[in-house]
């Protein structure tokens, strides 16, 4: 069975860092882009981040723009997810998600495998 874990959540105080990791644990598929999305407290999930493998290309949501970087290691099915200068509104549930076709990277319903999310909270 396919899983895709998710790490390094936490609690980090507003200014802070964290860098979040994601791995599938049996590749058993082809892995087009891999994709974060969070949903905070009383919201929708929204989209954060996306790279595309071959080539690299990378996508990022307005509101973590110039604050996170994505990135991935292939050789390990490994994305992952530098995230600086947090606030309390990136207070949410990171999930982690997989496409093995190409489709749009911002559309949750478009990922195929989805891990069980790491929270991350932000103190003011």
């Amino acid at each position: 069975q396919v899983q895709l874990v998710e790490s390094g959540g936490g609690l980090v105080q507003a200014g802070g860092s964290l860098r979040l990791s994601c791995a599938a644990s049996r590749r058993t598929f082809s892995i087009v882009t891999m994709g974060w999305f969070r949903q905070g407290p009383g919201k929708e999930r929204e989209f954060v981040a996306a790279i595309r493998w071959t080539p690299v290309r990378k996508y990022y949501g307005d509101s973590v723009k110039d604050r996170f970087t994505i990135s991935s290691d292939t050789a390990k099915n490994s994305m992952y997810l530098q995230m600086n200068s947090l606030t309390p509104e990136d207070t949410a549930v990171y999930y982690c998600a997989v496409q093995t076709s190409v489709r749009s990277v911002v559309t949750e319903t478009d990922y195929d495998y989805w891990g069980q999310g790491t929270q991350v909270t932000v103190s003011s």
